[in-house]
């Protein structure tokens, strides 16, 4: 009976009642130093090849994304039966299931953000310079374009009749219903990156293997699931830009906003959770 009391007491001491707020908590993790936060502007980057590596893999990688979804996008849309086709979910998986490999490969190079939102989140975050993020938002709608350019090539009528894998809001929604899916959308991925690739995480929680693009294509998957039929899911304004370029019609433009500025707020949003709550930052001594 004594050695169970004294086992009780050990475990009450390990995981006291009161535990400790803010960053406060974070020193209990005594195998993690918080990194600084990235420079607003590095000049440096100029000068590095690893720089312009980066900004090259974001490229062929946003290229990759838009030439395998908006084609499986355009496989489905072109059939009369959709039980013919790999329909709605289908094309969800084709959406995540990129993310996951292009993430897996890309990580190691430029973090594999593949998207303009997610940049704009870790740069919030101060997790890369602005020189850097705006090097790859220009590469990611440059990938864009030419990976729905290429699928365009492949059969112009069949694209422009189509709608092209253009964002627009359908039929029944409004406007600002639209505009909240893509901030729930973005804030889901965003939100989960930050939790995949959280250093702080791993150091805590190195008993639990995270393989970080999956979890990160899996949110991109159910995100489609949930809003494909409300937007066709942006939560990727260089996806959405691509295909409005290449598409090029009133209609698809009517709207387009939308998947700039739900994007975008959705990203702050979750950097916004991630760093205060999440992370507690404010509370610093």
């Amino acid at each position: 009976m004594e050695n169970k009391e004294e086992d009780v007491r050990v475990g009450a001491n390990k995981f006291p009642e009161h535990q400790p707020i803010g960053t406060a908590a974070q020193s209990q993790d005594k195998d993690y130093k918080e990194p600084p936060p990235a420079p607003l502007i590095d000049a440096a980057e100029f000068a590095s090849w690893s720089f312009y590596r980066a900004g090259i893999a974001e490229f062929i990688a946003t290229f990759l994304f838009l030439y395998i979804t908006v084609l499986t996008v355009m496989g489905v849309s072109k059939s009369d039966s959709k039980c013919s086709t790999v329909g709605i979910q289908g094309i969800a998986w084709a959406f995540g299931g990129m993310i996951f490999a292009l993430v897996y490969c890309t990580a190691g190079i430029s973090g594999g953000h593949i998207n303009p939102a997610v940049t704009l989140g870790l740069f919030l975050a101060r997790k890369l310079s602005l020189n850097r993020a705006v090097f790859y938002m220009v590469m990611q709608c440059l990938g864009a374009i030419c990976g729905a350019g290429v699928v365009k090539g492949f059969g112009k009528s069949l694209y422009m009749t189509k709608g092209g894998g253009a964002n627009v809001v359908a039929h029944g929604y409004t406007k600002g219903s639209g505009l909240g899916a893509e901030i729930i959308g973005t804030f889901v991925l965003v939100y989960t990156v930050f939790s995949a690739t959280d250093a702080k995480r791993s150091a805590r929680d190195s008993h639990v293997p995270i393989l970080a693009p999956l979890p990160i294509g899996f949110a991109v998957f159910l995100v489609h699931l949930a809003t494909i039929p409300v937007t066709g899911t942006g939560i990727n304004p260089a996806r959405s830009l691509g295909a409005a370029i290449i598409y090029n019609k009133s209609h698809a433009w009517d709207d387009h906003w939308i998947f700039w500025v739900g994007p975008f707020i959705g990203a702050a949003l979750a950097a916004l959770y991630h760093q205060v709550v999440i992370r507690a930052i404010p509370f610093k001594k």
